[in-house]
């Protein structure tokens, strides 16, 4: 947290003056980006920005993108295959709206790692680096706001609705500090959806606002009369940023969801996924760099047809809707889409009609900047359990959507202790999705 010095007359008057403006202070940690480094050049860019969609738990590739319809009964599972419009690709029954636009992404069924502890694979997927299950090493969204800085008046990297959690949160910025966390969005699909931070928490009239307005001001003459504090500069700067995200309109109007046509939201899904992923659409058109769309509930351990009967057509919906849009408003050009778990499901259905943790084996889904679309890359063996064509592990993942974002995946970031750490320690950009 940065801390600064001041005497006890100026302290004063700073809080009172910070207390007065009633738009808190909260986004000020989160501003400070801005005077961070430039993007990387070192690598082409591909991408603008990044979508992740997470898929907290685990998705069944069994049952969704990699079916085994020739296996035994309590390994290919309930579900029937179904045409996509993609010649000899089938998936899931229930992904039907999947099915019309897989000639939109492309489908890498080499998923591969040798972890299934929830916290410690999501840690891994989402930083590229393997660690504890407390996070050792910076989410690849805090490592894109690092290098982007705060170029706008919009945050560079967003959650929706909120981190991944399970015992507790994940994918964070690690050694970063908290100034590169992500701005999180809240449920998009709440009735009055407001996001904290950016919205008025009462109307106010003209008057009013010119009155907030000339006590920041006062802040301005605080840091002025101690021009010599570097520190308090910096925080002045980064305060008038906070002010003028909430006072410009610009963020308000970039998670103002119910600006988007009803139909359009319909065609998302009214749930939480569905209107997450239109959010995402919304902030990414507006620059954002990096948003992570967080769907949990995949940890289907007992009574999986129920739990997937529930998710999946949740996920067609929404992601499909999300995939399209994109294409429709040209977005899909520079921005790269990405849904991916932590890892897969066991080959074989337990004792409780569930499937557990598999880490050598999972599907993810790539879309955008490039990536050739209508392609399946990566091939399980006949049981779904080990990779056995073109496996890709979290670092390649995670040295591909660096290298989409024209981020040096080698460079070195510092600790606090000014302890120099390459991004990442190992890796490579996965090319079969490019040509």
């Amino acid at each position: 947290m940065l801390k600064i010095h001041l005497s006890q007359s100026s302290r004063r008057s700073f809080v009172q003056a910070g207390a007065l403006t009633g738009w808190g202070l909260s986004l000020a940690d989160l501003l400070r980006a801005a005077d961070q480094q430039q993007p990387s050049s070192t690598a082409s860019r591909r991408a603008k920005s990044v979508i992740l969609v997470y898929l907290g738990g685990g998705l069944s590739h069994h049952d969704s993108f990699d079916m085994k319809p020739d296996a035994v009964a309590d390994i290919r599972g309930k579900y029937s295959p179904i045409d996509t419009v993609v010649p000899g690709l089938q998936i899931c029954e229930l992904l039907p709206l999947m099915s019309q636009c897989m000639d939109q992404v492309c489908l890498h069924r080499g998923g591969a790692h040798n972890n299934d502890h929830h916290e410690t694979a999501t840690n891994w997927v989402m930083s590229g680096r393997f660690g504890t299950p407390f996070g050792d090493w910076p989410a690849i969204g805090a490592v894109a706001a690092h290098e982007s800085g705060f170029p706008g008046t919009l945050p560079p990297y967003v959650a929706i609705p909120r981190n991944p959690s399970f015992t507790w949160e994940l994918g964070k910025s690690a050694y970063l500090g908290g100034r590169y966390e992500s701005f999180k969005a809240g449920d998009p699909n709440e009735q009055n959806y407001r996001v904290r931070d950016v919205t008025r928490a009462e109307p106010l009239p003209d008057v009013r606002v010119q009155r907030r307005q000339s006590l920041l001001a006062s802040v301005d003459a605080v840091t002025r009369s101690i021009e010599a504090n570097d520190q308090l500069a910096a925080y002045d700067q980064f305060q008038k940023r906070a002010a003028e995200m909430v006072l410009s309109g610009e963020a308000r109007d970039a998670f103002a969801i119910d600006a988007e046509s009803a139909e359009l939201r319909d065609r998302y899904g009214r749930t939480t996924f569905g209107q997450s992923c239109l959010l995402a659409r919304r902030l990414v058109e507006r620059g954002v760099g990096f948003v992570t769309v967080n769907f949990a509930g995949w940890d289907h351990h007992a009574k999986i047809w129920e739990g997937l009967e529930k998710k999946l057509p949740d996920f067609d919906r929404g992601f499909s809707a999300l995939v399209t849009d994109m294409h429709q408003r040209g977005l899909q050009q520079d921005v790269l889409v990405v849904a991916m778990g932590e890892f897969g499901r066991t080959p074989k259905i337990n004792k409780d009609a569930g499937r557990d943790h598999w880490g050598p084996a999972a599907s993810l889904l790539f879309s955008g900047a490039g990536v050739v679309p209508g392609r399946v890359l990566g091939q399980t063996d006949r049981d779904g359990a080990q990779v056995v064509d073109s496996p890709i592990g979290p670092a390649d993942v995670a040295f591909t959507i660096y290298r989409s974002l024209g981020i040096d995946p080698h460079k070195h970031l510092y600790t606090p202790d000014g302890r120099p750490v390459p991004i990442l320690n190992e890796g490579r950009q996965i090319e079969a999705l490019y040509g």
